[in-house]
């Protein structure tokens, strides 16, 4: 059985505190009103429709949910010595990945700025369910190697909630134009995270 180094070890609670602070977002997103915020970008008459502004809050909910149940299933000793929670907060996993990947999926088409925006972010919700959907097949199949591999790169897709958000934020900080930007951020934000989790699956060989 391999041990995890320090270094990771740390990244791994950098990773979990990192969930739980983005997880606190639709809480706060709740209480800013729809002409405030994010919602300034978008056109009165989607802001008006009956379907957007619901669609986004389950995106965003559902993606809270997610990012934290998924934050503690890369702990060995919860794996190892809690093997029912660990299944029962990787169920809650799954089941808050769908309704959060189907309803970004579609707000993904109406993201801000041009078509390459919105191509990255529709990429990301595609990405998110495939490689979830590929994980819960192979655990059910008992293939448990693969099921990991697959829920890391799931979760590679699910950080984008937390790297979005400090990509975003360092971009407004140094004065970068929010239209520019806001295109590169919809595939920096999961893109190098793939990246990393693709090196480091290679390592785990």
């Amino acid at each position: 059985m391999t041990t995890l180094s320090k270094p990771i070890q740390i990244g791994l609670v950098i990773i979990a505190l990192l969930a739980i602070l983005t997880g606190l977002y639709p809480v706060i997103f709740a209480f800013v009103p729809s002409s405030r915020g994010l919602f300034t970008t978008k056109t009165e008459a989607l802001l008006q429709s009956s379907w957007y502004i619901p669609t986004f809050m389950i995106h965003i909910g559902f993606g809270a949910v997610a990012i934290l149940a998924g934050s503690t299933q890369f702990f060995k000793q919860l794996r190892h010595r809690k093997l029912n929670l660990h299944r029962n907060l990787g169920k809650i996993y799954v089941a808050s990945v769908i309704p959060s990947g189907f309803a970004g999926l579609m707000v993904g088409f109406y993201a801000t700025g041009t078509w390459y925006s919105k191509a990255g972010f529709i990429g990301l919700a595609l990405g998110w369910l495939l490689t979830t959907i590929l994980a819960y097949i192979e655990v059910r199949k008992g293939n448990i190697n693969l099921h990991r591999k697959w829920m890391m790169r799931s979760y590679a897709f699910c950080f984008a909630f937390v790297t979005f958000r400090i990509y975003l934020g360092l971009g407004i900080a140094i004065g970068i134009p929010f239209n520019d930007y806001y295109s590169y951020l919809s595939f920096l934000c999961w893109v190098p995270n793939l990246i990393f989790i693709e090196w480091r699956i290679k390592q785990l060989r």
